[in-house]
């Protein structure tokens, strides 16, 4: 197994607006190591969903290497990319991402049944990670029934159940309140423990505080801090 399982290497990021360039990173190199937890922190737009997407291989750096597992990203074709991110990366997204034509249980046993696992034991840690999150009782209802905060839970749920090598999350705990923040975050160290890597986006100072080191992005810099 390899020591890091994401490395940046000089990574540049830009983007093309209006025939301007936009300057996102300059001189990433981040190497992030199983059973680390990690905040990646700043200001809105400064590129904290950037560094995540880069990460989760749904994009590419305008120049720079970045290392998934031992492996040069521009080694890996689409198709594999699609492989390493159906086994080895589970993402949050900060608008939830549910199948509205899908109850709960069903949105967060899909990533089960995409990768082949029995149905009916798909459906039983579904079950339970949704117990975990403390929605069993709204297991059956589709996300139109849920509140916004209930809706994170279950696109939080459905990105844990996989039980992949990294966890990306953006502003996981935005819509939550303290309580059910804390206990999101209990979950995330809980992987920690079982040596998965978690990195997670966010403004909440209390909970950055808690990883065990923050990025901190700033005018295209990130530099790496200790929390506190």
């Amino acid at each position: 197994m390899n020591k890091f399982l994401i490395e940046t290497i000089n990574v540049k990021k830009n983007f093309l607006n209006k025939k301007k360039i936009i300057k996102v990173f300059e001189n990433v190199n981040i190497r992030l190591k199983p059973g680390e937890l990690v905040a990646i922190i700043g200001p809105s737009g400064s590129g904290k969903s950037s560094l995540l997407h880069l990460f989760a291989l749904l994009d590419k750096p305008t120049s720079g290497q970045i290392i998934f597992n031992g492996i040069d990203q521009k080694k890996i074709s689409e198709d594999q990319k699609n492989e390493i991110r159906k086994e080895n990366i589970s993402m949050i997204f900060q608008d939830n991402n549910l199948l509205s034509d899908f109850t709960a249980i069903e949105n967060v046993a899909m990533p089960l049944i995409i990768r082949g696992d029995e149905i009916k034991l798909a459906y039983k840690m579904a079950e339970k990670i949704l117990n975990n999150v403390k929605l069993k009782e709204r297991m059956h209802h589709f996300p139109n029934e849920l509140s916004g905060g209930e809706q994170q839970r279950v696109a939080i749920a459905r990105a844990l159940i996989a039980e992949t090598d990294i966890i990306l999350a953006d502003e996981p705990t935005g819509n939550l309140d303290h309580k059910t923040a804390r206990e999101i975050f209990s979950y995330f160290v809980k992987l920690k423990k079982m040596k998965k890597a978690v990195v997670f986006a966010t403004h909440n100072r209390e909970l950055a505080n808690m990883a065990d080191y923050k990025l901190s992005i700033s005018h295209g810099n990130i530099k790496r801090v200790n929390a506190k």
